[in-house]
């Protein structure tokens, strides 16, 4: 399912999107479709679109979308050596892993990286991570797709699979970052503006959350689809 909200601050639009959904901040992603900040004359102005469909929470799951009853908050398990699957779930998640990758050529070890209510953390120990991951993660986003299609099939469609391996996703939050701010640098810099190149709503979502308080940058999505693109310009460049 896929709502949108606006707010005067990205905070105030993801709290009230939290609030009349019923849900729980992690459970749900969240893309930034306009930014205005404040000026002396205007207020500030966000319009988010969020996703809660698989992966996330299940479109079948009413009385989450409907607010009638909201989530615990989320508990994440401490680490503490190796998570070894619990139950029916998690050992089919685990199987089906070791077995894709294994179709694909390539052995691993594939482990629980962490849980919560709704979601589960599966990690993959492998000689060829740099494959899995691919060129700028698309890889590992669509083997991360196919588990939560395999993981609906079970029964599981309000359950979120978030596969990691080499700590990518840490890694990738980190590089965004600080892509944004060499970006936004340069941007001052011309009074011009750049285009990136395209993304998923979360890489997406970074870029924006990142430069939404650097007065004199903003920042928008453009194109079409699932991967666009982030252009930062110059606050007083007219919009293209």
């Amino acid at each position: 399912m896929v709502f949108e909200f606006d707010g005067r601050t990205e905070k105030e639009a993801i709290d009230k999107a939290a609030e009349e959904l019923g849900l729980a901040k992690d459970d749900f992603d969240v893309e930034i479709l306009e930014t205005q900040k404040t000026g002396l004359f205007k207020k500030g102005f966000v319009r988010i679109r969020v996703h809660t469909g698989n992966p996330g929470l299940a479109a079948s799951d009413t009385a989450y979308e409907t607010g009638n009853r909201k989530p615990d908050m989320p508990k994440r398990e401490p680490v503490i050596g190796e998570m070894v699957p619990q139950g029916e779930f998690e050992q089919k998640m685990i199987e089906f892993t070791t077995g894709l990758i294994e179709r694909m050529g390539y052995l691993g070890k594939v482990t629980i990286l962490f849980r919560e209510k709704h979601k589960l953390g599966i990690k993959i120990d492998s000689a060829h991570s740099s494959i899995l991951i691919g060129k700028k993660g698309k890889n590992l986003d669509a083997i991360q797709l196919l588990l939560n299609i395999y993981a609906g099939r079970l029964g599981k469609e309000n359950v979120r699979v978030i596969l990691d391996t080499e700590n990518y996703r840490i890694r990738r939050e980190e590089s965004l970052v600080r892509l944004a701010y060499n970006v936004a640098e340069k941007v001052r810099e011309t009074r011009g503006s750049i285009l990136l190149e395209p993304m998923n709503p979360f890489d997406r979502w970074l870029i924006h959350t990142t430069l939404n308080d650097i007065g004199d940058v903003e920042t928008k999505s453009e194109g079409d689809g699932l991967y666009k693109q982030v252009r930062v310009y110059y606050r007083g460049l007219q919009k293209m």
